[in-house]
């Protein structure tokens, strides 16, 4: 597991622009704690606003947390942009108008880590619930978010699901 995600995260990296630091020195370079508890924070609370948006169905608000540039990478659908992903996400609100439809973090699978001075790195798990036929019907899957820093903050730039 920890060379499959050491894989994965050398994929994600290496779409992203770096400044001079090399992968292989990013790589190794410990995080203070205390440093890293602050990164958590910060992407805990980014992921609870960006899918209390998603929870509310509010497109207009979860359009707001990523770039104009998002790649957002589906194990089922492919490769979609910003524009894409959006038609997308009224959509889906519009199909489970009724159902319930909610994103829940698993709790205890959040690990984030930084990528220099580009951003985070979020990797959770997270569950998506909806009512069919009278019954919760859920899902548990994978997921991956670069977050990128600029001037006012940390917003979604890609996004791999999967599993």
């Amino acid at each position: 597991m920890k060379n499959h995600r050491s894989l994965l995260m050398l994929f994600v990296c290496a779409t992203i622009a770096f400044p001079s630091t090399s992968l292989a020195q990013s790589a190794s370079a410990p995080v203070p704690t205390a440093l890293h508890a602050d990164l958590v924070d910060t992407i805990a609370a980014l992921d609870s606003a960006m899918f209390s948006a998603f929870n509310a169905h509010d497109t207009d608000r979860l359009g707001s947390f990523f770039t104009s540039d998002l790649e957002f990478y589906h194990d089922k659908s492919g490769l979609a942009g910003y524009d894409t992903t959006m038609a997308n996400f009224r959509g889906l609100f519009a199909r489970n108008a009724q159902t319930g439809l909610r994103r829940d973090l698993v709790p205890g699978t959040l690990e984030v880590y930084p990528l220099g001075e580009f951003g985070l790195l979020e990797v959770c798990q997270h569950r998506f619930c909806h009512t069919e036929n009278g019954k919760e019907d859920c899902g548990t899957f994978k997921n991956i978010m670069v977050w990128r820093r600029d001037s006012t903050g940390y917003k979604v730039c890609r996004v791999i699901s999967y599993d």
